[in-house]
């Protein structure tokens, strides 16, 4: 929701009160002193965050928007605020936008998918992984690379995948002779591109992949993962963290402080119950 010229008042006079303690933890304070944190995320990233028009599966409005944002990343955060006691706004910013926006303070906080790699680490600070998440190719049904069994196999496939991330820098080039087509700005364009024939495979993680044949009944998901045709890829790269600005660690160890609690076979439940709600799946 927008926020109130009072609200804004309150919010300036409450940074102001915090900065002369020396202390600041989240970005703004409503009017009876219940911190809201921040978070900002694409809401168009199935699995992990996407819009809809409701607030169905306790979806979050969007802050500035008559829509709502929900999946696995609005899951995570909605935990973090109640464990926190904190109120929560969800903010919508493309892909591009989401490390500026924690490093000039107008967000508390990044819960949408980041890889913690060692250059997202040179700008903001990262929070203990709130996910893993693997690495996998998605390539048509009925298409030229449907049995290929190793990155080896896609050898000569037209291919793409989103920008900035460890998917199109790192894991694009190790195809042999591959034709890689400049990167989609985001995940639902990587899909349309496969979709409508323009490349014969992407190269993403495994929600996406999951969520994406929901979507898209005509792809088939291969894993390399475990094999010796795998991608070569470090922790960094399949390690999902929760950004925030730099020394900010009030904030950061708090969230820590929730995640701790969780088990990898809890993220993996979330994640299959965003799986199972995201609109597509619904189709």
């Amino acid at each position: 929701m927008r926020k109130s010229k009072m609200w804004r008042m309150l919010t300036v006079a409450a940074v102001a009160a915090s900065m002369t303690c020396g202390i600041i933890g989240v970005q703004s304070v409503s009017a009876d002193d219940k911190k809201t944190l921040k978070v900002a995320m694409e809401c168009g990233y199935a699995p992990y965050n996407w819009t809809q028009p409701d607030d169905s599966n306790g979806a979050v409005q969007i802050s500035g928007s008559s829509d709502y944002a929900y999946g696995y990343d609005v899951m995570m955060a909605k935990k973090i605020a109640d464990e926190l006691g904190y109120d929560l706004e969800i903010v919508k910013l493309d892909w591009d936008s989401l490390v500026p926006a924690v490093q000039s303070g107008q967000v508390d906080c990044v819960i949408a998918g980041q890889s913690i790699t060692k250059e997202r680490q040179q700008m903001v600070d990262f929070t203990e992984p709130y996910y893993y998440a693997s690495i996998i190719t998605l390539v048509k049904n009925d298409g030229d690379y449907k049995d290929a069994a190793s990155v080896e196999d896609l050898k000569g496939a037209t291919v793409t995948s989103q920008q900035n991330t460890i998917w199109y820098d790192s894991c694009l080039p190790q195809i042999p002779d591959a034709d890689i087509l400049p990167a989609q700005e985001s995940a639902p364009a990587m899909l349309v591109a496969l979709e409508s024939g323009k490349c014969d495979a992407v190269v993403t993680d495994m929600p996406t992949g999951k969520a994406a044949c929901v979507a898209y009944p005509d792809f088939k998901l291969l894993d390399f993962s475990g094999t010796d045709g795998a991608f070569e890829v470090s922790d960094e790269d399949i390690n999902i963290g929760i950004s925030v600005q730099k020394g900010n660690d009030e904030l950061k160890d708090a969230i820590n402080g929730v995640l701790k609690d969780m088990t990898e076979d809890d993220y993996n439940k979330m994640m299959d119950e965003a799986i199972s709600v995201q609109p597509l799946s619904e189709s």
